[in-house]
């Protein structure tokens, strides 16, 4: 694998740990594509940094396992804001 990809892997669970950010957001933050975050932290990132592919992991998932209630939140707010104005 070449260098600049495990750098980049370690970068995305880093900042994945440090902000507990999505992978929209992280992939945002590092001009990436979203498949291109979740195969650096799931497949990549194991291969030569196993202990930090598993802390970031577990914020993936519990992401993942919150994400139909940011998305209900959204969906309220966007209606709340419709009858303002």
């Amino acid at each position: 694998m070449k260098e600049y990809i495990e750098e980049r892997a370690m970068e995305i669970a880093n900042y994945i740990i440090e902000t507990n950010a999505t992978v929209r957001q992280t992939a945002k933050k590092f001009g990436v594509s979203k498949s291109t975050v979740h195969k650096d932290v799931v497949e990549r990132l194991p291969q030569f940094n196993r202990g930090l592919a598993l802390n970031a992991r577990k914020v993936l998932d519990l992401n993942k396992s919150e994400r139909h209630i940011r998305g209900g939140l959204a969906t309220k707010e966007k209606y709340l804001h419709q009858k303002d104005g």
